[in-house]
């Protein structure tokens, strides 16, 4: 199913190799947004690439891509705003978190790799595009914080991912105060445990996949699409009131 409900706006959206930002870019390009993504995997992201074009929804890329390095992220919004002069849509759903208990957590590659991963990914790619956000005059800015931003999850030794993705929902906040004069509204979207490539270690653990289920409303673990429908209708002018807001994609986990 394609359609116009993104006006052809012109949307960034950062790791399309895998996961949420893979769903997104491609749901996005369906319904006619001109994508640029990105990510650090060459070949993943080709990938996503091919199926958008076997779809008839093209995307485009900038790969690799290390969004932990300014250059990079400079790279990749310059070539958007140098293309199109102007931007729409930030989708930042790259992100990357150490899942380790704190006994066995080290400072630089655990605690500070996951909120660079987590939290200065964000900034960056934030400040780089806000000149042209401003531009657009009616921009939406999509973070991914987590239930894990609001709640425990037994089985996960996620300290520094709570953390950063708790970083990542007072942030948006904040981004959506400082963005209204100009226009852009700022969301975030906190998603319940996802099948992806990076949860797959988690769910291959003993029992695991039981037990997470177990803990929700809607008895089974979220898709990249459900989260790609729930940042369509943010990025659309259908949430064109709809600013520093947090919504859970979560098959009711947070609220049980």
């Amino acid at each position: 199913m394609k359609s116009n409900r993104l006006g052809s706006k012109v949307a960034i959206v950062t790791g399309i190799g895998n996961g949420i930002g893979r769903g997104c870019a491609l749901l996005f390009a369906r319904h006619g947004a001109k994508v640029i993504g990105c990510d650090i995997n060459v070949a993943t992201a080709d990938v996503t690439m091919r199926d958008a074009s076997v779809n008839g929804a093209p995307i485009e890329s900038v790969h690799p891509c290390d969004l932990t390095k300014p250059e990079d992220v400079r790279m990749l919004i310059g070539y958007a705003a140098e293309k199109y002069g102007h931007i729409d849509v930030l989708v930042n759903a790259a992100a990357w978190g150490a899942f380790v208990p704190i006994e066995q957590m080290d400072y630089e590659q655990h605690w500070k790799r996951t909120l660079t991963g987590e939290l200065d990914i964000v900034f960056l790619a934030c400040k780089e595009a806000w000149p042209y956000l401003k531009k657009s005059g009616k921009a939406s800015i999509i973070n991914f914080a987590s239930a894990n931003a609001y709640q425990a999850l037994e089985g996960s030794p996620a300290l520094a991912h709570c953390a950063g993705k708790g970083g990542v929902l007072a942030m948006t906040r904040q981004l959506a105060l400082e963005g209204a004069p100009h226009g852009i509204r700022a969301n975030s979207i906190s998603p319940g445990l996802v099948e992806t490539e990076a949860t797959k270690g988690q769910l291959q653990q003993p029992g695991f996949r039981e037990a997470v289920t177990e803990k929700h409303m809607l008895k089974r673990l979220g898709q990249p699409e459900d989260l790609a429908w729930a940042a369509l209708f943010l990025a659309s002018d259908e949430a064109s009131w709809i600013t520093a807001a947090d919504l859970a994609v979560d098959g009711g986990a947070t609220k049980w």
